[in-house]
């Protein structure tokens, strides 16, 4: 059984070690562009506080999350409105999102036991919802820490992303229009102490093996397969390195192997 307290603080280390990287830069910095197409750091900062926003209203107030939904002009530009919306002077976002992420968390840790919460396409429990604002936090970290020029440390806190990833293995194939595979695939990856982190059947034919960072930048899309160290064995392995998809909604635009352009 999932300990949802220690997922949530496992999430509040998270946000808080992404807080610690932006909270000391100057104005000017906060405008600086991101791997993400038009998102400044100021975006991935406002994107992630109104995904809190909205995941707090599906776990308190369900036909409020339905509303926001429906009251959306284009459901095509739901995230950059979103994030747009959210958008404020450094201090003030900052603040923003540090409420809305403790609201959030309060929300999560008091919903009845068993409650599946609304999400876009799909409906998920507290757990399964925590797990996914920790693995957004750390993607659009990773986008914040490479536009600044940081190198973060890889935590066990992957694990986490690393076991969502593996779990949405047959929505990155939907996703991409392809038939969700019958076969299993096993997932064998090495942590960051060193130690193994494996999911699917031992004996499964097809297998994914490499390091667990690898592993959570590609389903979140964040690196290029040619860019990282994952072995695919089996055709299924092989196929799904290249749908890849922990998030819901449809296919991302997906990163382009390093030396690609041009």
């Amino acid at each position: 059984m999932v300990d949802l307290a220690a997922l949530l603080a496992d999430l509040a280390a998270e946000s808080e070690q992404l807080e610690a990287i932006v909270a000391a830069l100057p104005p000017d910095e906060w405008d600086r562009p991101t791997p993400a197409p038009g998102w400044t750091v100021a975006h991935q900062i406002a994107h992630l506080a109104w995904t809190d926003h909205v995941a707090q209203l599906a776990a308190t107030d369900e036909a409020a999350f339905y509303a926001s939904v429906t009251a959306t002009p284009d459901l095509a530009r739901l995230v950059d409105d979103g994030a747009e919306s959210f958008l404020a002077p450094p201090a003030e976002l900052l603040a923003r999102w540090r409420h809305g992420r403790a609201t959030l968390a309060a929300a999560l840790a008091t919903a009845p036991p068993g409650r599946k919460l609304p999400w876009y396409g799909t409906r998920m429990s507290p757990a399964s919802m925590a797990t996914a604002r920790l693995m957004e936090t750390w993607a659009h970290g990773e986008d914040v820490a490479e536009a600044l020029g940081v190198r973060r440390a890889p935590t066990a806190r992957l694990r986490h992303v690393a076991y969502l990833g593996f779990r949405t293995l047959g929505h990155g194939f939907a996703a991409h229009g392809r038939p969700v595979p019958a076969v299993p695939v096993r997932v064998e990856l090495v942590a960051p102490d060193g130690e193994t982190w494996a999911f699917g059947p031992a004996d499964a034919a097809d297998r994914v093996t490499g390091p667990a960072l690898d592993f959570c930048l590609l389903v979140t899309q964040r690196r290029h397969r040619a860019d990282l160290a994952l072995v695919a064995t089996g055709p299924i392995a092989d196929e799904w390195l290249d749908v890849a998809q922990v998030f819901a909604g449809p296919p991302g635009a997906k990163r382009a192997a390093a030396g690609a352009a041009g």
